[in-house]
């Protein structure tokens, strides 16, 4: 069962592109190849091919490998409801909410579904290109480990450690991991990649030789900081988009503390013609054209910080100056008259009183709805496509009026006057004809190019296995894996 995990010394240190890399890199060889992430923690999810649910960097690694994601590829999805609370996602399908210590406890069971997974796979590709979560020496987390050195070695693979050197300190962040992990972790840790370089290769050279002399371990290659890389993170939000010239029109984000599934906002960063800001607490709100409330893992938590931080006002003040407001799956929650969950699926069991701008209200109810669908944007009749996550059932005369029409039905709601629109659908900005549908409703008449958000991603992934090839030894990792 050839695996190789990629591991790094941070968050963020670039584990997930190096094997989204890695997985394009392979699929191009003609090689059956899987990513595989046991344990994650995120808000961006996907819909799997089976119906399940996985972290969304996984899923755009499946991408690169050209297979279909599944739920066996991210067995133990953990979604953060609160600081110290997450729901729990077991092999794509929800299993409850843990406290962190509770869930610190659990890990032995979890162990069992990651280790059923990874078998699972293993069946059906050649290789398995297996992704950590932060970073492996996390003291405090090392007892029953399923997500970085724990899984490694309970499946016995042999692991490459990524360094980030834009954040500073890389020697440090390689031999400092290394020292504090055991003897035998110590021995699958075949090598290094530093990753997000600019400048002179021959100024950091020496340090290479230094850090190979030190460890006995190969440096694989030294990666590029490539500029303007944009592929679906897993977490963190990008504050801003493309700033483009002549018509522009300006898009506001509340970044919500659950926000969830932000990934949809991506097309709009791209476009040369759209302004996009997300605004963080305590940050005073700009005019725009259009503000979006985006998905929540936690409507209400989410809908009473909104009205802490004024947002409340500011949508109202928006609304009367001519501005359109859009709400995507908890964001179109928020929109109507009330949010219910008396089973206290998202939090403390409770109502709280919605923004009002559409007569419809939800509840919470058991049973997460996940699907990947497709339909049309109405009344336009352009093609959409994309996924539902989400708790909730909504009813009301708003729904009457749908923004968009899918093969299970109507979706979604509009105002009488157009200003204000909600719609379940992730990935609405995703197809050209969709996003410059919406784009012209809120006033950006005058554009150029359709962004096409899917052919973009293809490209940004080729581009990315093309820096693989050209600055890796491949040829060394491909024997890592019996290739």
């Amino acid at each position: 069962m050839p695996t190789l995990m990629i591991q790094g010394t941070t968050s963020d240190a670039g584990k997930s592109t190096v094997v989204a890399g890695l997985c394009r890199v392979l699929a191009r060889r003609g090689v059956s190849v899987a990513p595989f992430k046991p344990q994650n923690m995120a808000l961006n999810s996907a819909v799997t091919v089976d119906g399940g649910e996985i972290g969304r960097s996984t899923a755009l690694q499946a991408l690169a490998a050209g297979v279909e994601p599944h739920s066996d590829m991210n067995p133990v999805l953990l979604k953060p409801e609160s600081d110290r609370g997450a729901q729990v996602i077991l092999r794509g399908r929800v299993h409850g909410h843990m406290e962190a210590l509770d869930y610190h406890a659990y890990k032995r069971t979890a162990r069992e579904s990651v280790l059923a997974a990874w078998q699972a796979l293993a069946s059906r590709y050649d290789v398995i290109i297996a992704e950590g979560a932060g970073s492996p020496a996390e003291i405090n987390l090392r007892a029953n480990d399923i997500a970085n050195m724990g899984f490694a070695e309970m499946v016995d693979c042999p692991v490459v450690l990524v360094g980030d050197i834009d954040r500073g300190g890389v020697f440090a962040q390689l031999v400092g991991t290394l020292a504090l992990l055991g003897a035998s972790e110590r021995s699958r840790t075949r090598g290094f990649i530093v990753n997000r370089f600019r400048g002179d290769i021959a100024l950091l050279e020496p340090g290479l030789d230094w850090l190979t002399e030190r460890t006995g371990k190969p440096v694989y290659g030294t990666l590029p900081y490539l500029q303007g890389l944009l592929l679906d993170a897993e977490d963190s939000i990008g504050r801003s988009g493309r700033v483009g010239k002549g018509d522009t029109l300006k898009v506001l984000v509340p970044a919500l503390p659950r926000i969830s599934n932000h990934n949809d906002f991506d097309p709009l960063r791209l476009h040369p013609q759209v302004d996009l800001t997300f605004v963080g607490p305590g940050q005073a709100i700009p005019p725009a054209d259009l503000i979006i409330l985006p998905g929540s893992k936690s409507t209400r938590s989410d809908l009473a910080w909104l009205r802490a931080q004024g947002w409340e006002a500011a949508i109202q003040r928006h609304l009367r100056y001519g501005g359109r407001v859009l709400g995507i799956c908890g964001g179109l929650q928020m929109l109507g008259r009330a949010v219910h969950d008396p089973e206290g699926l998202e939090g403390p069991a409770g109502a709280s009183e919605g923004l009002g701008l559409l007569e419809f209200e939800t509840r919470m109810v058991a049973g997460k709805q996940l699907r990947n669908v497709s339909g049309r944007l109405l009344p336009e009749g352009v093609p959409v496509t994309g996924y539902e996550i989400h708790n909730g059932v909504s009813e009301g005369p708003a729904l009457a009026r749908p923004l968009v029409e899918l093969q299970g039905g109507p979706d979604g709601a509009v105002s009488d006057d157009g200003r204000v629109m909600g719609t379940y659908l992730h990935g609405l900005f995703d197809g050209p004809e969709a996003c410059a549908a919406l784009l012209a409703r809120c006033g950006l008449e005058a554009q150029g190019d359709a962004v096409d958000y899917r052919a973009h991603r293809q490209q940004e992934l080729d581009r990315l296995a093309d820096c693989l090839e050209a600055n890796l030894d491949m040829a060394a990792i491909a024997r890592l894996v019996g290739l």
